[in-house]
């Protein structure tokens, strides 16, 4: 499945012509799904209508997938019946987002409405919402599943809780998303808002760190900016990310050589099947550089989880072989040439046997 990037917008406290500028140049970035909460509209159906229309069928004409997020309790204040989501149609909507549970045969009929709007589960629930549903024969193909984000600091989900909801989407082919959280942005549905991540562990993590993890978990399909507005630099930086394979950005040493350099910057590492505990073992550096010299540096200080070596002269076959080091040990015959940045190091666990990744010198 495609792996996309969103952004959220809240035209309930933000400023019209602000939206439009963020949705554009997020749109010119790359970016297709845009989040807007609708849990905490306080007025009437047409003054509803009149904020989100606008906004909704703006970000259409850029290429957005629209997302509302909804509850029961807005069906009723807006006086819509479940039989019936043409309001949501009316507003440009592709889907909508069930924040709380309504009931399976309910979310089941929901998936058969004749605006084709997709349906979406929160799945930061580890129950069995979705399995349910499909008990109800549901219209899987629209069938979406997004997790929640957390305004409150210490109250995001912890990664293991994360993994297992997220997994009984994944297993039945289901369409994924979860959020990250910009560090400027100050936007949210409440007042409280201590960033909106759904992990608690990426609350202080640089964005595109955030958004690397969750697609290094191969079970999330779209990340979306949690708060609004991001900064020029973060939005940058998201859309630069690797969606699709481990990017590691690697901290050089002074002495670092030119060979070296080409070797951290080889198109396609790939770890070997054989694997070890002590080390990512990238070997067809050493194949491609077999006869280029590489004198030894670096060498003989213990090598600490992270670091990056290289095999120097004295390694023999060995020479010119890229390692990320799992578990410190001592070898002259292997050159410390950088070390993967702190906050990416959380991600060198998803680097498994025959993993293909890229590693970019900072």
């Amino acid at each position: 499945m495609k792996r996309e990037l969103g952004v959220s917008i809240y035209p309930d406290h933000s400023d019209a012509q602000k939206d439009r500028q963020y949705l554009k140049r997020a749109a010119e970035l790359g970016f297709t799904r845009l989040f807007m909460s609708m849990l905490e509209v306080s007025e009437g159906k047409e003054a509803v209508k009149a904020k989100f229309q606008s906004i909704i069928h703006y970000a259409k004409e850029l290429g957005f997938e629209v997302s509302l997020d909804v509850s029961p309790a807005i069906f009723s204040q807006l006086g819509i019946s479940y039989q019936d989501l043409g309001f949501f149609a009316e507003l440009g909507a592709d889907i909508v987002r069930l924040d709380e549970s309504f009931d399976s045969a309910t979310e089941a009929m929901l998936t058969y409405n004749p605006y084709q709007l997709n349906i979406e589960l929160n799945m930061s629930n580890n129950v069995l919402q979705l399995e349910n549903m499909l008990s109800y024969q549901a219209n899987r193909p629209f069938i979406y599943g997004c997790h929640n984000f957390y305004p409150q600091r210490n109250t995001g989900l912890g990664y293991d809780f994360f993994i297992d909801c997220s997994r009984h989407y994944k297993a039945q082919g289901i369409k994924t998303a979860a959020f990250v959280s910009s560090h400027v942005g100050n936007l949210g549905p409440w007042n409280v808002n201590d960033g909106l991540p759904t992990l608690e562990m990426h609350r202080d993590l640089p964005i595109d760190v955030q958004a690397k993890h969750l697609f290094a978990t191969d079970l999330i399909d779209v990340v979306i900016i949690g708060n609004a507005y991001a900064s020029e630099e973060e939005l940058v930086a998201l859309s630069q990310v690797n969606r699709y394979q481990i990017e590691l950005t690697v901290e050089t040493v002074p002495d670092i050589s030119p060979i070296e350099e080409k070797i951290i910057d080889y198109p396609q590492h790939v770890r070997r099947g054989d694997i070890n505990e002590f080390a990512v073992r990238s070997s067809q550096p050493r194949v491609i550089y077999k006869d280029v010299a590489n004198p030894a540096h670096d060498h003989q200080a213990p090598f600490a989880y992270g670091d990056v070596v290289i095999g120097n002269d004295d390694f023999d076959r060995y020479k010119n072989e890229l390692q990320i080091v799992l578990t410190a040990h001592e070898d002259s015959r292997k050159n410390k040439v950088g070390k993967i940045a702190k906050e990416e190091q959380i991600l060198l666990p998803f680097i498994q046997p025959w993993t293909k990744f890229k590693l970019k010198r900072k």
